[in-house]
């Protein structure tokens, strides 16, 4: 049974209210702490992939602050993240039995170190790959590197939040299996044309470079393996206890009946 009383429209859409103003407030006070720390973030990011040699340029009177507010949204996306997660755990909470508050709370910081990981996985090793690439076609045709700082925080952005997400795809679809949405007989029917869309996004979201493509599209592919074995392992969990629990009715049953 779930765990509060059944709630009306009127009382969920107060409490999707309440939900979204704390996730507000959150990202309100972590993006004025990122306009704080924004110069260490600046310095750091750029300071980390881009040559020395390479010269930074504005085009307009506005980059400047764009770049300020793109470091501090970066910041205030990682704090308020968490705080977000949780949220919307909170607010599904009351329609969830015990058990499944418990184990669906563990989906909130496991999330949150998956994004984590695909964030430096994206920015340590992947972005600086394909700055390099670009960097070697640039100069292999003999231009010189001037580039835009707005321009180049965009790229990196495009490429690092995209990635982020992907790397939430196993708690997705250990979400999803619980909810007996997904199952692993499904997702293994659905690995060849997984394949084929994860291939897709792992070649669009980098440059034409064999060594960049595989970098992005081995570690998708592993992590929706990794994401099939998660499903099994829940799906056969939620059959044990399904089987269970109709063993249980079957006894209840025979001894009303005696």
């Amino acid at each position: 049974m779930p765990m509060d009383k059944e709630m009306s429209l009127v009382e969920h859409l107060a409490e999707l209210r309440k939900r979204l103003i704390i996730v507000a407030v959150a990202f309100v006070v972590s993006l004025f702490l990122g306009f704080v720390t924004v110069k260490p973030v600046f310095h750091f990011i750029s300071s980390y992939i881009l040559p020395e040699h390479v010269g930074w340029n504005v085009f307009s009177y506005t980059d400047g602050f764009l770049i300020y507010f793109k470091c501090a949204l970066l910041v205030a996306v990682l704090i308020t993240l968490p705080v977000f997660l949780y949220e919307v755990w909170a607010f599904i909470r009351p329609g969830l039995t015990q058990e499944e508050a418990r184990v669906t709370f563990f989906y909130v910081p496991w999330s949150f170190i998956l994004f984590l990981i695909g964030v430096a996985f994206s920015f340590f090793i992947l972005f600086p790959m394909i700055v390099q690439f670009m960097g070697a076609i640039n100069k292999s045709i003999g231009v010189t590197e001037t580039y835009g700082i707005s321009q180049y925080f965009t790229f990196l952005f495009n490429i690092v939040f995209p990635v982020s997400l992907v790397f939430e795809l196993p708690v997705v679809v250990l979400f999803l299996t619980r909810l007996r949405i997904l199952n692993p007989q499904k997702l293994k029917k659905m690995r060849k044309v997984s394949y084929f869309l994860l291939v897709i996004i792992g070649v669009s979201i980098t440059p034409p470079d064999f060594v960049a493509d595989l970098l992005i599209t081995v570690p998708l592919i592993l992590l929706f393996e990794f994401s099939i074995f998660l499903s099994n392992l829940t799906y056969k969990k939620l059959q044990r206890r399904k089987e269970e629990y109709a063993g249980r009715e079957e006894r209840y049953s025979a001894g009303s009946s005696g």
